[in-house]
């Protein structure tokens, strides 16, 4: 890519974060009242269907405003602070309301609209995923980091410390798709790759001597999925025995090729942190194989899940029928979800940058050709994007893991690629 065509593809994302998404959730998703955030709008975004405030979305937005009150390059100085005035609320949110007691360092799954927490699906247990939990991490760390404020790094480190020693002990829950003690996920390595370099980025700024020991932590869960996780083939699996095997049902020979892309992207960030520069090729290997299997050619975009070759998902799974995730991978194998394509989008720019390979850059127009024809609400009124099609592209209300509109994805993706654009126009300027 030349300079004008950086220059002009920064543009539209610029465009599309700024005047599109951005407008869309201010000030409408603001509870200035109570604190915190709303999410909870149909997936149109014409109405607000409930008050209540997830601790999962609420970690993700305080991600969101830390971050855009750090892009000097795109909002000025009134509206850096005004991000960073919403970070530091919805940090100041979580921290009065969303663990289970102020000795307990585990966080509700679910809040009313004032943060009172409160059971989910009949259950009793109130810490219902171990994932929300990291979200409230991500989010105090970059703050913390944006900010320098102590308080949110203590709160961010003491809240780490209790999910990994939940992790190492197996004693946790993953709503909205618990997994029995039979299997693993991939998405426990993957969000903690991606909560430790968030605590990393944190600790470089108000711990230093934590960084070697969140970095061997780093690697555990890098090698865990690389070592586990991949196949000969170069195959992500989502989900593997407790003893690191791979499944021999549809439970196991499954791709989720938004996870795959999401996830390495996280893996460059921790191949940076790290300096194991050797695992680009391996990283690179398996992005391919996640588009190959993922692309839907009969209708285009990625599919939300996707069979390995010779296998077919409605094969008898024998013990693993009962499983959520089973459920789930047989009722929305053909969805297409925003949020897996504006990982691609991202994943592919990036991976272009990295390796050089002209074939990720071709990727990345396919997906966005697909994307932004199918996503954006035609109602220029809302301009959000609609979160999940049926598999020839038609808009579906249904839900998505969680009852909300959640805007992590495509914001968190926008922002790092407008970063990633303008360091490859300097990059281009210099050389």
């Amino acid at each position: 890519m030349d300079l004008h065509a950086l220059r002009v593809l920064r543009g539209f994302y610029e465009n599309e974060l700024t005047n599109h998404l951005l407008a869309f959730w201010l000030p409408r998703c603001v509870d200035r009242e109570r604190g915190g955030f709303y999410n909870c709008f149909d997936n149109a975004g014409r109405r607000l269907i409930s008050r209540d405030k997830y601790t999962w979305s609420q970690g993700r937005f305080v991600w969101i405003w830390a971050k855009m009150a750090g892009m000097d390059g795109i909002f000025d100085k009134a509206g850096r602070g005004m991000f960073e005035d919403l970070a530091r609320g919805g940090f100041n949110f979580l921290r009065a309301h969303c663990l289970l007691a102020p000795d307990d360092w585990r966080c509700a799954f679910l809040m009313d609209e004032s943060g009172n927490p409160k059971p989910v699906d009949g259950k009793e247990a109130l810490d219902m995923s171990i994932y929300a939990d990291c979200f409230v991490v991500i989010g105090s760390a970059r703050y913390a980091r944006l900010s320098g404020c102590r308080d949110a790094w203590m709160f961010a480190r003491s809240l780490f410390r209790s999910v990994w020693e939940r992790i190492e002990t197996g004693v946790y829950n993953t709503l909205p798709y618990p997994l029995s003690p039979a299997y693993r996920a991939h998405g426990i390595p993957m969000i903690l790759v991606n909560t430790v370099c968030e605590m990393h980025g944190a600790a470089a700024r108000l711990e230093p001597e934590a960084i070697a020991a969140l970095e061997d932590t780093l690697r555990m869960a890098a090698r865990d999925i690389l070592d586990h996780f991949v196949d000969e083939t170069d195959t992500l699996r989502e989900i593997i025995s407790a003893d690191n095997t791979f499944v021999d049902n549809p439970l196991g020979q499954h791709v989720n090729p938004g996870h795959t892309l999401e996830d390495m992207w996280f893996l460059i960030e921790a191949m940076d942190i790290l300096g194991e520069t050797g695992w680009l090729d391996k990283i690179a290997r398996i992005a391919r194989r996640a588009l190959s299997l993922g692309w839907d050619e009969p209708y285009g975009g990625i599919l939300h899940f996707a069979p390995l070759e010779g296998c077919s998902l409605l094969d008898s799974a024998g013990d693993a029928e009962g499983e959520p995730m089973m459920r789930l991978v047989r009722s929305d194998w053909d969805s297409k979800l925003w949020w897996v394509h504006s990982e691609a989008l991202y994943a592919t720019l990036l991976l272009y940058s990295r390796t050089g390979d002209a074939a990720f850059y071709k990727m990345h127009e396919r997906i966005a050709a697909y994307t932004f024809a199918h996503f954006p609400n035609p109602d220029l009124e809302i301009r959000e994007w609609t979160q999940i099609l049926s598999r020839d592209g038609l808009p579906q209300d249904k839900v998505v893991a969680l009852p909300v509109k959640d805007p992590f994805h495509v914001l968190r993706n926008f922002a790092q690629i407008i970063e990633l654009l303008t360091s490859m126009m300097q990059e281009r300027r210099n050389f």
